[in-house]
């Protein structure tokens, strides 16, 4: 049963969201356009607001689905073996995000889906950590950074802001913040390199990408 719930959020991680929705409706697949990258914020780069944010809210609900499946075990909500469960099935469904089979394994960097795998989880840590993402974003209009920046304050929020000590738990931040920041490692070097592009979430479809 658990091996078939860990499947099941992996298949859920996996639908790619962007690529089917720039496919169906625009004709193109956004992995060869801006960043390369299939997630959310090179939609709103290649194909502005009206796909940016069904991909957004899409992909947030992914990861909230696949930590809803442990509602289908036989585990005791609160319990230890519950919240291990949601763990599993979190990094299960990030894995489909960033190798989605449904897509010859090339996805996204995963930052909406791990919000909503967290959102379920750690619920205090995310909203602060979405706090730090919102102050990074409007200081710098960097996604990118935005992004490090917050998966950085995940593991430092939980454990010396909120003062949770359990290991298993800190070890998932950790995690998190780690696969978030290996999933930026290019986006590293063209912060380094002064070259990162940055983001106006409401400008209107570019006609043309040169990232």
């Amino acid at each position: 049963m658990i091996a078939l719930l860990i499947l099941s959020a992996y298949l859920l991680g996996s639908i790619p969201t962007a690529v089917w929705i720039g496919k169906s409706f625009y004709g193109i697949d956004v992995r060869e356009f801006g960043s390369g990258n299939a997630g959310a914020t090179n939609t709103f780069r290649v194909l502005g607001r009206k796909a940016g944010i069904p991909v957004l809210i899409i992909d947030i609900v992914k990861g909230t689905a696949a930590v809803a499946l442990s509602y289908l075990s036989s585990f005791t909500f609160g319990t230890h073996e519950f919240v291990n469960l949601q763990m599993g099935l979190g990094v299960a469904a990030l894995l489909g995000h960033i190798f989605p089979v449904f897509a010859g394994f090339r996805g996204g960097k995963g930052v909406a889906t791990i919000m909503g795998i967290v959102i379920c989880i750690l619920p205090v840590s995310c909203c602060l950590s979405l706090i730090v993402f919102l102050i990074v974003l409007f200081t710098s209009r960097i996604v990118s950074l935005s992004s490090m920046m917050a998966g950085i304050a995940f593991p430092i929020m939980l454990n010396i802001v909120l003062g949770n000590t359990d290991t298993v738990l800190m070890l998932f931040s950790i995690v998190v913040a780690c696969l978030l920041i290996i999933t930026h490692r290019k986006n590293i070097v063209r912060l380094i390199n002064k070259q990162e592009s940055k983001i106006n979430l409401f400008a209107p479809r570019e006609k043309s990408q040169s990232n």
